[in-house]
């Protein structure tokens, strides 16, 4: 048995060998003439080709498709900038008024801004006060009460208050108003209210005989800048505060509506019988005027009792 196995596994390697060898073995050399193409044959094919015919096959060939871009959709929020052309410039154009004419604004209308813009208006009345004016400001043709109080206007012109006729009351109390045109406030019919306390005021222009309050307080008021007889004609006058100004004596006449009188801190000297009373009407009483003040000045009034006769109440004031 053991002799049996040895000999077939010898067997068994001799095929592996035999079978090696056959495998690894190089290929037989062919015949070269078989691998060796006669291209003169190509003729005999029928393979020739016509060159000529190229241009009339090229001629005939439709044209490739031509493919359009995709469109642009713009986004709904794109916005397209743009470059403006300059504007051309204007030659500054001056203001040609008619301060008289009709118009929205009074005096001054497109010289400067109207007050509304700078002030504060409500109603008839505009509100000026402690908003550092130079100088009054245009105003609309229905104000009826202007306050600019508080401010620095320096005078005021003749053109301040044109064409305003339903202008009531004028407030210009602590400015630095050292001149009051003549022709400021002459025309202004309804004019009741004039207040110009704490200036510089030296003189006073002509005022209307509307007037039924004066203040003129704390200014550098002499009786030289005054009209003679200014208070005369106004017979709805009831408050006049002339205190603390340079005034050498009362202005009189005085008219019988007048309420309260102010003339303290001033040079008043001497007082005249009819400076309150008629010498000529021995009945007459000035029922109206029961506050006079003329303390502060030079003039004794125990000097002059004949003056207070037909006063009711006596006035106030002791010699400085």
């Amino acid at each position: 048995m053991a002799v049996n196995r040895q000999t077939s596994k010898m067997a068994l390697y001799l095929v592996w060998t035999l079978l090696g060898f056959s495998l690894s073995a190089p290929p037989t050399d062919l015949d070269s003439e078989a691998f060796n193409p006669n291209y003169n044959d190509l003729n005999t094919w029928g393979m020739t080709y016509d060159y000529d015919d190229l241009d009339e096959e090229v001629g005939t060939l439709a044209p490739p498709p031509v493919t359009q871009p995709p469109a642009v959709v713009s986004p709904e929020d794109y916005v397209e900038e743009m470059t403006l052309p300059p504007r051309p410039t204007k030659s500054p154009v001056l203001s040609t008024l008619d301060f008289r004419g009709p118009g929205l604004f009074g005096p001054d209308t497109g010289l400067g801004m109207p007050s509304c813009l700078l002030c504060v208006c409500i109603s008839g009345s505009v509100y000026c006060d402690d908003s550092e004016l130079t100088q009054i400001p245009p105003l609309p043709k229905e104000t009826t009460h202007f306050y600019a109080r508080f401010n620095k206007i320096t005078e005021v012109k003749a053109t301040d208050f044109i064409n305003l006729n339903q202008l009531k009351r004028i407030d210009l109390s602590g400015n630095q108003i050292g001149k009051v045109n003549e022709d400021s406030v002459r025309s202004l019919l309804q004019l009741q209210d004039l207040m110009l306390a704490d200036n510089n005021i030296e003189a006073l222009p002509e005022l209307p005989a509307s007037l039924k309050h004066i203040d003129v307080r704390n200014n550098q008021l002499r009786s030289s800048g005054m009209h003679a007889e200014a208070f005369k004609e106004m017979k709805e006058l009831q408050f006049l505060y002339l205190s603390n100004n340079k005034l050498d004596y009362i202005p009189v006449p005085l008219p019988d509506s007048l309420r309260v009188l102010h003339l303290q801190n001033n040079n008043i000297q001497s007082l005249s019988q009819d400076t309150f009373c008629n010498t000529h009407d021995k009945s007459y009483i000035r029922k109206a005027l029961e506050d006079i003040r003329l303390d502060g000045n030079p003039v004794d009034i125990n000097l002059y009792p004949q003056a207070y006769i037909c006063l009711p109440r006596l006035p106030v004031g002791t010699p400085v």
